[in-house]
């Protein structure tokens, strides 16, 4: 019972099953009463009295006194449907006599006052009275239900009933059939659906739900399918984030461990320059487990901004200086594009500085012999200032563009190992821009260079 598709089975059923029985009910009593009707209106006209009320008339000229006429030939009720007699049994239907202006004349129901003017509908189902050509009166049955029935006409509305339940029987039935192919339809996308989270949940993140119907299921599995791509390459990320960390730090580490072992061999003198040299290795381990913290920080939204109102000209001059002697010394041109004025923004200038440190060096590290960075700063509208850093370098393909701002990642040949750097500058770079509020992007042409901008 607690099955999706037993429930949307029995709620299916269930429904048809209330609907063909209303539907059942409503039909015998309409079918009851019709019949019955039809039943008195031939036993009436069977009897000869829409006759002799028309010949009374003609008679007469007028209604007075035909209580006395009806009285003797129909007495206080009347049995339809057994024979041609005037019997005088009790419980029959009541005969009411209205004259051609619909006001009733005669009436074998105490509770009905000849006063009263007969409606539009009841005078479109009674029998009118003609004399000389005219309508002169109608003749209608009060309770149709109370006429008694001969054998024949009880039988059939017996079987009128059994085909009335067995038509029921028959759709209701068909409803749980319907219900049953219409619930399984709808679970059994639901059924795959839990099978590939199930597969998920167990470390299967290659698994994947195939649905196309119903559109609405088709687009859950949509969903469901980039949620567990998403995790996939999660996944993929971390492993190999660790991966590449062991790498960085496998490097430094065997640095240090050859030299210290070298030194306990008596291979190396235990000299200043030999310790100088492990020195060196533990401060690049110092310096890339201080990226890593502080990227992890940025990430998580825990880094912290001493945020001022700032000059940003001054800033972009002052750092670019600082790399002036090694462009020169790489013979790498550094040209700084600054307007004469900028407004003052708020902003870390301390982080906005170690954005365009990261920026510069990965394009010095990759700027050829005789190249050349161009540093740019432009206002493109009132409430923004966008800071460009571009190179001559070789370029990063269309397809590499969308992981440039990945931990550890660096084109193959071009961003080998061998240029140096953690390969966190840029990711750091990024989050700092968007600590800031801003975006960073970049743009490349293979064989030209590439433009790395962000804006504030």
């Amino acid at each position: 019972m607690n099955r999706l598709w037993v429930q949307l089975t029995l709620a299916f059923g269930a429904i048809t099953l209330m609907v063909v029985l209303m539907v059942a009910l409503l039909a015998n009593r309409q079918v009851d009463t019709q019949f019955r009707s039809f039943m008195a209106w031939a036993g009436i006209q069977e009897s000869e009295l829409i006759d002799q009320l028309a010949a009374y008339y003609n008679e007469q000229g007028d209604w007075n006194g035909v209580e006395q006429l009806l009285n003797t030939i129909h007495g206080p009720s009347m049995s339809m449907g057994q024979g041609t007699g005037q019997g005088r049994r009790r419980g029959g239907p009541g005969l009411l006599l209205a004259d051609a202006t619909g006001q009733f004349v005669y009436t074998s129901n105490p509770g009905t006052s000849n006063q009263a003017l007969a409606s539009r509908q009841e005078l479109q189902h009674a029998l009118p009275i003609e004399a000389q050509g005219e309508v002169v009166g109608y003749l209608l049955i009060q309770s149709p239900g109370a006429i008694r029935l001969t054998p024949a006409a009880q039988m059939f509305l017996v079987q009128v009933n059994q085909s009335l339940l067995q038509a029921g029987v028959l759709a209701g039935g068909l409803g749980f059939v319907v219900g049953l192919v219409l619930a399984r339809s709808l679970t059994a996308p639901l059924s795959r659906l839990t099978h590939a989270a199930d597969q998920i949940a167990q470390g299967n993140l290659a698994q994947r739900a195939s649905i196309t119907q119903p559109h609405e299921m088709a687009r859950l599995s949509e969903s469901f399918n980039h949620m567990a791509t998403s995790l996939q390459q999660a996944s993929q990320q971390r492993q190999r984030l660790v991966a590449d960390i062991a790498h960085e730090l496998r490097t430094p580490l065997s640095v240090v461990q050859g030299n210290l072992q070298a030194m306990l061999d008596d291979v190396y003198p235990l000299e200043k320059s030999e310790v100088a040299v492990i020195y060196d290795e533990t401060l690049m381990l110092k310096r890339l487990v201080d990226d890593l913290y502080q990227l992890a920080r940025a990430e998580a939204g825990q880094l912290q901004l001493t945020v001022h109102p700032c000059q940003i000209i001054p800033l972009i001059t002052e750092t670019a200086a600082l790399f002036q002697d090694e462009a020169q010394e790489k013979q790498i041109t550094l040209d700084v594009g600054v307007p004469d004025h900028l407004p003052t923004i708020s902003a870390d200038p301390d982080r906005l500085r170690q954005v365009l440190h990261n920026l510069l060096v990965n394009a010095l590290r990759y700027t050829p012999v005789h190249g050349q960075i161009q540093l740019q700063v432009e206002q493109p509208s009132h409430d923004a200032i966008r800071i460009t850093v571009s190179d001559t370098g070789p370029g990063i393909a269309d397809e590499h563009l969308s992981r440039v701002f990945e931990r550890f990642w660096r084109v193959e040949e071009s961003r080998s190992r061998d240029h140096g750097g953690s390969g966190l500058g840029l990711a750091i770079a990024k989050q700092l821009v968007a600590a800031h509020g801003g975006q960073m992007g970049v743009t490349s042409v293979v064989g030209q260079g590439s433009t790395f901008w962000f804006t504030l």
